[in-house]
């Protein structure tokens, strides 16, 4: 099913989908904005298969992760704003499968329960992952990791 995991590589969600992929030794990539540039300066070299956007706008590097997925699961710890909300947003406008998973609203066993019922219906190849950067939501990062352990761990 799924047989790679793609992210813009900003802190928080994005950066726990690439070490979940990593850790579990499924392929992982994605575009990233011109530079390498996220909030906490030049992406680290040690994830391997990221992109560059010809331009620096993160909006490009959404738009492009969602465009050259199967599909995109956004997490969060509430409701999307900001970068969040504009992935669904353009997922939507570009016709592409989203789900939402609010860690605070779907329980540990819950949340991962509900993405499988969804990975089975809409059956990815290229699943791409997005959600808050750590500035806006600290503990988005764990929860993201711990969630795609779960999810993606060989049976």
């Amino acid at each position: 099913m799924i047989e790679k995991l793609i992210s813009g590589a900003q802190t928080g969600a994005d950066r726990a989908a690439l070490d979940a992929a990593l850790e579990l030794g499924i392929p992982c990539g994605g575009w990233v904005p011109k530079g390498r540039l996220s909030e906490d300066g030049i992406i680290p070299a040690h994830y391997p298969c990221l992109i560059e956007t010809p331009d620096s706008a993160v909006e490009m590097r959404t738009e492009w992760n969602i465009r050259d997925s199967d599909a995109t699961l956004i997490l969060s710890h509430g409701r999307l704003d900001g970068g969040s909300l504009y992935t669904r947003i353009r997922a939507e406008e570009l016709g592409k499968p989203w789900l939402h998973i609010d860690f605070l609203k779907t329980g540990p066993e819950q949340a991962p329960a509900m993405a499988r019922s969804w990975l089975d219906i809409v059956q990815p190849q290229v699943l791409n992952i997005a959600g808050p950067r750590a500035s806006k939501d600290p503990q988005i990062y764990d929860s993201t990791a711990r969630f795609l352990r779960q999810l993606l761990k060989p049976s």
